[in-house]
């Protein structure tokens, strides 16, 4: 016990970061936002017709996309949200250029009243690495 009294900040600093490292996990859990790697995604478009949404800005998006994508900057997403109304009833698989903006994209679309999101694993970046078509 006096080890814990003593070294009372290396304790705190241990529990500090195991909750970090356990914060992503708890995260995916409870998010609405459903991870997808580049084969899930191909199934999924094959399969449902997705609506596939490009949040990356404008010069990120000049490099190409996916194939059939609607580009929607993250920064406009809440602006332009009724662009998409009429296809709230259809899946959507959101991604940007590694995949970190796609939660917070996942939020506005379940505001604006989307069901089912899911988000492409590592981005355009990811797709790219597996070889798959780019549209210019």
């Amino acid at each position: 016990m006096s080890f814990l009294q003593n070294n009372w900040m290396l304790v705190l600093v241990f529990f500090a970061s195991g909750a970090m490292l356990l914060w992503p996990l708890v995260q995916q859990r409870i998010s609405s936002l459903k991870q997808l790697g580049t084969l899930e995604a191909t199934r999924l478009i094959n399969d449902c017709d997705p609506v596939i949404l490009d949040v990356r800005e404008v010069k990120e998006f000049e490099g190409g996309k996916l194939p059939n994508a609607v580009h929607i900057p993250l920064s406009q997403l809440g602006a332009r949200g009724n662009e998409l109304a009429p296809l709230k009833s259809r899946t959507v698989i959101v991604y940007c250029a590694r995949g970190h903006r796609t939660a917070p994209a996942a939020r506005v679309l379940v505001k604006l009243g989307f069901k089912e999101i899911f988000g492409l694993r590592g981005g355009m970046a990811a797709w790219r690495q597996a070889g798959l078509p780019v549209a210019k």
